[in-house]
């Protein structure tokens, strides 16, 4: 690589040029190793170096040629657009010479513009060749304006701003720290940072000075975008005086004279970095190895600034099309879901239910313990079955098992599975619904009315995957997902003594809250078209439809029973109105429907007394079951069979009962 001479040795070379004629423009080219020719462009305003491939250089600036030979503009003109071509010709060459120069370690070739398109007399040519022996005695001088060492130290100083250009995420912080460094290792009044667009064709700019920063502003690019392509650098003595710079922003605040290099990533120019002085002349060849690795610096850290812009969009893009994914993915469950009535459609378009299908569906793809919580009748199952639908263990079967039907010894029969001979009536073994559930879904609804010690080995198979069937001694493994329910507080009934606190925290991995009916009130007309539908179809006599004011009491009706009621109130009324249309005596919802206990014996006067025209307090309530309860243990001289079925209760419901009110 050829050295940059210094602007004393240029003007040197320049005046003896000027013997010959008007001289606008001169320099060298040179072939470097990677096949491209570097010109260096000397004019009156300053200097510049352009690289370019050999096929995009004129003929007579070519290195390798020999002799001595000029050409006119015309050549020039026939590629204005060219990098080489619309220097020269905007510098106003009208003559160009060149003569290849001998004994240097590259081929390289001395050149010079002329103003006047007159050919070379022999002795203009003589005195050109004595001329380019002169050039190539600078380009062997080794002696540069500033020390070596002087220079290294700059060096150092520009290399400081890598580590601080390394972590910075806005190109902005780019800036300021660019400019606070490298006045540093290059002095300079104003500092400008230009960006380009993609074809070069504007630019926007950021400057920054004592005087603050002017950032964003976009103007156009003032040379052609194969000038740009080719740039290495350029020093301007006088912006003010130049032709094309006169009327840039920097100018305009007031610099006189700049050195510019281009800021390049993956081997295209991105943009460029000027340093400027409010004298003319401030800068030299001198400052170019040093603004060169000042603008290397910041390519470093505009492309780290790039990259994390880039992973920052495709983090976004990514999200989006998530979330584009997860709504098509409720949409389709819900248009598929929908398509089967009764209670396991999935209907509704308020904002409530759908939070619940789109949590449904985040977590469906996974295999985690998922517990949905929430009121009787309010769809549990549905989301349920919507979770096993959405996952990838669609294919495998669904096992629903409701724990608060069964007693504590068949419940856990019916879970774990048992040996021949576990008990009196076991004649064979049986495989437990876990077994069943194999590379499916198990759902385990009101789980919150096992039993203490079922609760127990429930916590095992979550925790290790592992059980054994009741009267066996074989450890089995299953890989069923499972999903619970409760219509229960679990908080209170831990403080209760009644639920694990550790199979809580191992069934809340992810907890779904299902939305009474009356909070979804946008759900209930929809609801109940599916219903009627459904209906209509099982018992052959379609309805008419419902009349305005049905349909204004189902929306106001408060739905204690949420979902489960709505279909019980629709099936009777679809009996009642005998294939007409259905009106507000057919539903029977002039006032929400009292909750009312199961049959039980008549307790004792004391313990139902509570004073002549005072509500019943939940302390009467209790009070109350407690010696009904008594009474019925009593009668049935403390047999619990005999007195759950005097209550109206399963054995499973009486313990739970006989806890709850501290009977040993």
């Amino acid at each position: 690589m050829l050295p940059t001479p210094s602007r004393e040795q240029l003007a040197v070379l320049s005046e003896a040029a000027s013997v010959i004629g008007p001289t606008v423009t001169l320099g060298f080219a040179h072939a470097r190793d990677d096949g491209r020719v570097q010109l260096i462009h000397s004019y009156p305003f300053g200097l510049g170096a352009y690289v370019v491939s050999e096929a995009d250089v004129p003929d007579v600036l070519r290195p390798s040629a020999a002799g001595t030979r000029e050409i006119t503009s015309a050549p020039l003109k026939a590629n204005p657009q060219r990098a080489i071509e619309w220097l020269l010709l905007s510098g106003g060459v009208e003559r160009l010479v060149a003569t290849r120069i001998d004994g240097l370690p590259v081929s390289a070739c001395f050149w010079a513009g002329f103003s006047q398109p007159d050919s070379l007399t022999s002795a203009q040519r003589d005195t050109f060749e004595r001329v380019a022996r002169m050039a190539a005695e600078v380009l062997q001088a080794s002696v540069a304006p500033e020390s070596v060492i002087g220079q290294l130290r700059r060096l150092e100083h520009a290399a400081e701003l890598l580590h601080a250009l390394l972590h910075v995420l806005d190109v902005r912080d780019v800036f300021d720290r660019l400019s606070a460094t490298a006045r540093i290792a290059l002095p300079h009044d104003l500092l400008v940072l230009r960006l380009f667009s993609e074809d070069l064709t504007r630019i926007t700019t950021y400057a920054r000075s004592d005087r603050g920063t002017d950032g964003g502003q976009v103007v156009p690019h003032l040379y052609p975008p194969d000038v740009v392509r080719a740039w290495e650098f350029d020093i301007v003595d006088d912006l003010t005086a130049h032709p094309v710079e006169a009327t840039n922003p920097a100018a305009k605040l007031g610099a006189r004279s700049a050195i510019r290099m281009p800021i390049r990533f993956d081997d295209r120019v991105i943009g460029g970095v000027g340093f400027l002085s409010f004298e003319a002349a401030k800068f030299t060849a001198a400052d170019v190895a040093v603004a060169r690795r000042l603008a290397d610096h910041v390519a470093v850290g505009l492309s780290h600034y790039n990259l994390a812009e880039k992973l920052a969009d495709g983090a976004r893009r990514a999200e989006q099309s998530r979330a584009s994914q997860l709504e098509a993915r409720v949409r389709t469950l819900t248009d598929e879901l929908e398509a089967r009535t009764g209670y396991r459609s999935v209907i509704g378009t308020s904002s409530e239910w759908r939070q619940v299908l789109t949590q449904a569906t985040q977590v469906a793809g996974t295999d985690t313990t998922v517990l949905l919580l929430g009121e009787s009748g309010t769809g549990k199952e549905v989301v349920a079955r919507l979770l096993h639908r959405a996952s990838s263990r669609h294919a495998g079967p669904f096992i629903a098992l409701n724990c608060a039907a069964l007693p504590e010894q068949l419940l856990e029969a019916e879970l774990f599975g048992y040996e021949r001979g576990a008990y009196t009536d076991a004649t064979q073994s049986k495989p437990g619904q876990l077994e069943q559930a194999a590379g499916g879904t198990l759902f385990l609804d009101e789980v919150a009315e096992m039993s203490l010690g079922a609760q127990a080995k429930l916590l095992r198979v979550l925790q290790e995957r592992e059980y054994q069937r009741l009267g066996g001694t074989r450890v089995l493994r299953t890989d069923a997902r499972v999903v619970a329910a409760t219509n229960r507080e679990l908080q209170k009934a831990i403080a209760q003594g009644q639920f694990r606190e550790d199979l809580y925290c191992r069934l809340n991995v992810i907890a779904i809250r299902l939305p009474a009916l009356r909070d979804r009130p946008d759900d209930v007309l929809p609801l109940s078209e599916a219903f009627l539908t459904e209906i209509g179809r099982t018992l052959g006599r379609p309805p008419g439809g419902i009349s305005r004011d049905a349909r204004q009491l189902l929306t106001a009706y408060r739905w204690p029973g949420n979902v489960r009621e709505l279909r019980n109130v629709l099936e009777r009324a679809v009996i009642l109105c005998d294939d007409g249309l259905i009106t507000p005596e057919h539903l029977a919802l002039s006032a929400p429907p009292p909750i009312t206990a199961p049959a039980m014996p008549q307790p004792p006067a004391a313990a139902t007394a509570v004073g002549p025209g005072r509500p019943m307090s939940a302390s009467d309530l209790r009070a109350m079951e407690r010696a009904m309860i008594q009474e019925a243990l009593e009668s049935a001289r403390f047999n619990k069979s005999k007195a759950a079925k005097a209550l109206g209760l399963t054995r499973h419901q009486l313990y739970i009962r006989l806890r709850r009110h501290g009977f040993d």
